[in-house]
This record gives C-alpha cells, structure tokens and sequence, in this order.
C-alpha cells in the first residue's frame, strides 16, 4: 500500500466521479482507475460501486476514507512541524544566565526572541557562570548567558554586552564626598566582594588592581550592593547594577581605573540547532544596537 494510492482513494471518495477525481489530481483518468483497484485487490475489499452512471462508495469505504483523512492529517502535521522545528519556529530551549543578565541584556534578548518565536518553549535556569560551562558541557543547557572569558576547547563565545564597572559606597561613606578617586583612595576600606565561584574575572581583576581587604563575600550582585547599603563595605561592580539600593548605595565612576564587564553568549560547537543559532543572533544584534 503506497501513500499515493490513500491519497487517489481519498480523492475520489469526495468526488465519487473518476473523471473529476484525476482532474483534481491532475493525472488521466486511467491510472486513477489502475490504483484503486490495485488498492481494492491488496485490501481484499471492494471499496466503490461502478456503473455506467455513477461511482458510489461502499460502507468499508466510508470507514477507510475516515480514517485515511485522518492518517494524512496528521501526516500533514508532522510535515509541517519538522519544517518548522528546522527553520526554528518550534520546539523548546533552556537558557542558562547570571543574576546579572537579568538587568544588562537578558530581557531585551527574550522580548525579541518570544516575539519571533513564540511557539518556541523557553526554560530559564539562573546559575553562575562556572556552573553554567558544566551545565553546557554535560547538555543540560543549550546556551548560557555569562560572564566572560571562558576558555573552552567545546564552546563558542561571543561577547554581547561591555561596560564599564563603578565603584558602590554607602551614601553617607567618605568616598561619596571626594570629587576624584583613585586606586590607592580605596586601600583603608574593606570591600563587599562577588565571590570567584560567581565570576573570576572580575574578583582576580579587582583583586589585582587594590590589593583590597576582603570584609564579606556574597553569591549575587543583589547581596553585594545589601551589603553595600548595609555599611558592611564598598564593591566594584558592573555599571548595569548601579539602580540596586540607590537610595542608600552611591556609584562612582572612577574613569577607566576599574574593570570593564563583559557579557557573553556561549554554546557547543557541535550544536547547529536553529533555535540555538536564533538565540544567539538575537544576542548578536542587541550588541550591535548599543
């Protein structure tokens, strides 16, 4: 039984006339004639009544043509859903982020990307960006959103977002009065520091430029800049976190002396799913944009 012989079937039950049935199909009418009977001969049932007047279908027909009709329907379906899995219309993606992502790049991305694929399922899973590298190693996540440099023989990264880092001290600290910083002004105060475990770029460099003394450490920039409020210390954080506590937390800019934080998107190299490439095109233009 061959596909094209349902379909001939199916046709020619809605027509019940042979001459409009291959019109409809745009064949001649003898080899529509030829695959319904080879159809009737493997089945071992008649499915049509002919006459000189008139085509009528039989009850094993009607039953057939229901069930062909809902064969190729779903056939149909599959098609078209494997055409859109492949452009990347459908299916499900699980992003990996840094808290951070949620207040430089991460929303923007997302808006776009739901817009334009919106039957797309998205999972969101917050984890740091060491953590994250695993996760991309092992297939737990299909693209991460993080901090970067990421050295990986596996992964492609690209950077999608840099900015410059300002200084976070208590309101009332006696940093927030001076009119200009420098390194060697940050030395008699204890820092508030995002842990390494968090993102080692950024703790090694800071580390590297002030020798600071390390009064607590915390796993989230929304912790630091509490603790900031807090009177516990001052940080060195990404310019994209200066709206957290700004009531009792002051950002200074020190003017090209503190790190700069860069944002990546990473992925396997050996992942060519569309939805992946789509994600990571989306991130491409955010850049591009700023």
């Amino acid at each position: 039984m061959e596909l094209r012989q349902l379909q001939y079937f199916l046709v020619l039950s809605e027509e019940l006339h042979f001459s409009r049935a291959a019109e409809r199909l745009q064949i001649t009418q003898p080899p529509l004639s030829l695959q319904i009977q080879n159809l009737e001969k493997e089945l071992g049932i008649p499915l049509f009544y002919r006459n000189n007047r008139q085509v009528e279908i039989t009850e094993a027909g009607k039953l057939l043509a229901d069930e062909v009709r809902k064969i190729l329907d779903e056939l149909n379906r599959a098609v078209e859903n494997a055409q859109r899995t492949h452009r990347g219309e459908v299916g499900s993606l699980t992003v990996g982020f840094v808290g951070s992502a949620t207040y430089d790049v991460l929303p923007s991305i997302l808006r776009k990307f739901n817009s334009l694929y919106p039957d797309v399922k998205v999972h969101l899973l917050e984890m740091p960006t060491p953590a994250q590298m695993e996760a991309l190693r092992t297939e737990k996540i299909d693209v991460g959103v993080l901090r970067t440099p990421i050295t990986s023989d596996i992964l492609n990264t690209e950077i999608v977002s840099t900015m410059p880092c300002v200084l976070a001290v208590p309101k009332l600290h006696p940093l927030a009065k001076k009119k200009k910083i420098t390194l060697a002004d940050l030395t008699p105060y204890p820092f508030v520091m995002l842990s390494r475990k968090t993102w080692a770029g950024l703790y090694d460099e800071v580390l590297g430029l002030c020798h600071p003394s390390i009064q607590q450490e915390a796993f989230e920039f929304q912790t630091v800049i509490g603790l900031v409020a807090a009177g516990m210390g001052i940080s060195v954080i990404p310019h994209s976190a200066r709206n957290l506590h700004t009531q009792d937390v002051v950002y200074l800019d020190m003017k090209g002396q503190l790190p700069v934080a860069n944002m990546g998107v990473s992925w396997r190299k050996n992942d060519h799913s569309p939805l992946v490439r789509a994600f990571c095109e989306i991130a491409r233009e955010f850049k591009n944009d700023k």
